[in-house]
């Protein structure tokens, strides 16, 4: 099997599997009818089992090159069925089977990617999950026991975990909505400056407000630029240091309308290697404070929503991520 696996391909270079086809007809052919001269003065019978001989070789070598893609595609689909997405297929021909053969190879890349971030995705629910379940059972464990008084304290430690599940249910049914497609945008016009404040009094973060000019407005699906400015201002709160300053910005972006937001913090910052990967699904960039991973994920998506764009920005302290959306119409 290793040596027809290794055999020359010598249509490859073709172009059209129809002329490899009728290479191979003629180049078998050829090689008959040069058996026959060559066969001139054998008996008949010799002669026309040479020729036969020569023509069915001839054929194994053109045709083999023009088949095995697609038996390596047949052998790669079962291994798919089998949950094996690392086949591949080897291409070199120029042709039609070519084309199938490298479209082949990115859809099994695709479906591999797509496999590993499914695993990753259980693998990080299920920890994100029990993290908060334990800590919760413990609480209510030590109260039945009567190690623990149903006191403030404790209530509120049970009831901060239940706040956690909370918001990881909640961003995973956002997740959904991420998977299931774009949502269509809600636009009006609306105050950049008492919708930053309502956003920041139910996000229960105290922010220094630098909105410019005091009447701002902007136009924008409010429900999706909450969900961005509401996760913002939780990665900024949650790295920030005790009595750090969360600072909200907010400016036109342009003569022609749209709008640039930039919430900042005293935090550690990200390292610049990382800045690109915070906004994918369960990245915390190098924190482990009690995030899910999925806020900044889905900040761009929202944004993505608007045809804006959001990146961490600023080499100095602290972290700064700027979201710029374009002018909308209402």
């Amino acid at each position: 099997m290793t040596f027809f696996r290794e055999m020359p391909r010598p249509l490859d270079p073709v172009r059209s599997f129809k002329l490899k086809v009728a290479l191979l007809v003629g180049g078998s052919l050829v090689a008959a009818g040069l058996t026959f001269v060559a066969g001139a003065t054998w008996q008949f019978r010799y002669t026309l089992l040479a020729a036969m001989a020569a023509a069915l070789v001839v054929t194994q070598l053109l045709a083999h090159g023009m088949t095995s893609p697609l038996r390596q595609m047949t052998a790669a689909a079962r291994a798919m069925a089998r949950g094996d997405y690392s086949r591949r297929v080897r291409v070199s021909s120029r042709d039609e089977v070519g084309d199938l053969g490298r479209a082949f190879n990115q859809m099994a890349a695709d479906l591999d990617a797509v496999d590993q971030q499914r695993r990753e995705l259980i693998a990080n629910v299920s920890h994100e999950l029990r993290t908060p379940i334990t800590a919760l059972h413990a609480v209510l464990e030590n109260i039945v026991d009567g190690v623990a008084e149903p006191d403030p304290v404790t209530l509120r430690t049970a009831l901060a975990q239940t706040e956690r599940l909370g918001r990881l249910v909640t961003e995973l049914l956002d997740l959904s909505r991420i998977d299931g497609g774009a949502l269509p945008l809600t636009l009006e016009t609306f105050a950049v400056r008492p919708f930053l404040e309502e956003a920041a009094r139910q996000a229960a973060v105290t922010v220094a407000m630098d909105v410019k000019p005091a009447g701002l407005t902007a136009v924008a699906d409010q429900a999706r630029l909450h969900q961005v400015v509401a996760n913002l201002l939780d990665n900024a709160s949650r790295h920030s240091p005790p009595g750090g300053q969360i600072t909200v910005r907010a400016r036109a972006l342009d003569v022609a309308g749209g709008l640039l937001l930039e919430v900042a913090d005293e935090g550690p910052g990200i390292p610049a290697e990382e800045r690109t990967r915070v906004f994918e699904r369960f990245t915390r960039g190098g924190s482990r404070d009690g995030g899910t991973g999925l806020g900044l994920a889905i900040a761009r998506w929202a944004v993505d929503l608007h045809g804006g764009a959001i990146a961490v920005v600023g080499t100095g302290p602290g972290c700064r991520i700027r979201v710029t959306l374009p002018p909308h119409r209402t």
